[in-house]
């Protein structure tokens, strides 16, 4: 039998009614004739509950048992979806992560799966079993612990099963029916697209995008899994949702495929720094040390042997930057005037693989800007990216000016 991977979020499981709700749509793809292999997630606000548990019991906890805590939302689910599918007499059996097993490494609390054995969930099928239900964001240690992959950790469990069972298609069912040309919230134009390639919802997902994990998308680019992002409470639709696929399987590629906004970033320059051979990794090697996700860097000219270096950063990590650039200043590392910080700032990106043959997309992005009266601070691109920094009380004027410009609710 052919094989579909399902996967239900905390919101599609929040209740035993939901619960019934998505069986009803495992069952329907098992009289399609699939075998299925469903991965929840706890329900909704009992993986916060717990972990809130572990931080009262333990502020300088044990990770090894943050995980054995923290997993056992998605054993209840697991359980709960298995006796739900037998009520409706489908041959159902739940896995815990140590069961099939899923094999990660030790990094608890952020643990990267390396091998997922296909042979005892086959073997169940072989003998009867319609639907194996695994409980998504956990795994095994070669130390034999329990292991959890980080939040949103679901969706790459999704993803790493279908690979590894080579199935037809990764269903990720969710609260939001697709994946959309901005966020509706900012842009009530905003139109749910039919396909996009794998490039373009991984830059989305790393600039905002709240749809997918981007480890679950890096991981389906890199084994051609074929997702679908669709909603768990809209009526049956053989064709609903979002697929992300290869950008060979879309026929037409327009520009921009869609506009994304993250509020909560940072601008940080180090004011008259030395400029010499070695400046940028002085700079970037502690910042890199202590964890920091910088984006977007620009240099300035250098005079009189002194220049600017300016990059951004999410807005909960600039203490921390802060404090890796003193320490590497008091070291003697790095020398500079000033440490100046921006948190009011915003990213404003536009995503599309279209961006590879089609001139003017820059220069239009930044006439559209210009001519509402924002300013740009910081610049980035790549090849099918081009990223601002302007102040955050612009955000949604940006995104829905630039929504107009490209057209995108247009098909």
């Amino acid at each position: 039998m052919p094989i579909l991977v399902m996967k239900f979020g905390g919101t599609s499981v929040a209740t035993l009614d939901r619960i019934k709700r998505a069986a009803k749509r495992v069952g329907r793809e098992v009289a399609n004739g699939y075998d299925v292999i469903v991965i929840v997630s706890a329900m909704s606000g009992e993986t916060n509950k717990l972990v809130g548990y572990v931080g009262e019991t333990s502020p300088m906890y044990d990770a090894r048992e943050y995980d054995a805590v923290v997993s056992s939302g998605e054993n209840v689910t697991a359980g709960l979806m298995a006796l739900t599918l037998q009520e409706m007499d489908i041959p159902a059996r739940s896995w815990q992560g140590w069961q099939v097993p899923l094999k990660t490494n030790s990094a608890h609390g952020a643990a990267r799966i390396e091998e997922i054995p296909t042979d005892n969930i086959v073997a169940k099928f072989d003998e009867g079993m319609k639907v194996a239900v695994v409980a998504g964001f956990q795994g095994i240690s070669p130390e034999g612990r329990i292991t959890t992959l980080g939040r949103g950790g679901s969706d790459t469990t999704a993803v790493a099963f279908a690979a590894a069972f080579d199935a037809e298609r990764c269903d990720i069912y969710t609260d939001v029916d697709g994946v959309y040309t901005t966020d509706p919230r900012i842009e009530s134009k905003a139109r749910k697209m039919e396909k996009i390639a794998f490039e373009e919802m991984l830059e989305l997902a790393s600039l905002g995008a709240k749809v997918l994990q981007t480890r679950s998308v890096e991981l389906a680019m890199r084994f051609g899994v074929r997702l679908r992002v669709l909603s768990s409470f809209e009526e049956y639709d053989p064709n609903a949702g979002t697929l992300i696929c290869a950008e060979e399987d879309i026929v037409e590629n327009k520009p921009v495929s869609g506009v994304a906004a993250s509020r909560e970033e940072a601008k940080m320059t180090l004011v008259s720094v030395a400029d010499r051979p070695g400046i940028a990794a002085a700079i970037f090697g502690p910042l890199a040390e202590s964890g920091i996700n910088v984006d977007m860097i620009i240099q300035n000219i250098s005079e009189d042997g002194r220049t600017d270096m300016t990059f951004s950063c999410p807005t909960d990590q600039v203490e921390r930057a802060r404090s890796a650039l003193d320490g590497a200043k008091e070291r003697g590392e790095i020398n500079f005037a000033e440490l100046l910080s921006d948190t009011e700032v915003a990213k404003i990106s536009l995503v599309g693989i279209g961006m590879r043959s089609q001139s003017g997309v820059a220069a239009k992005m930044f006439k559209v800007l210009s001519d509402e009266g924002i300013n740009i601070k910081v610049i980035a691109t790549s090849e099918i990216k081009i990223s601002v920094l302007v102040d955050r009380k612009y955000t949604e004027l940006a995104v829905q000016s630039l929504h107009d410009a490209f057209e995108l609710e247009k098909a």
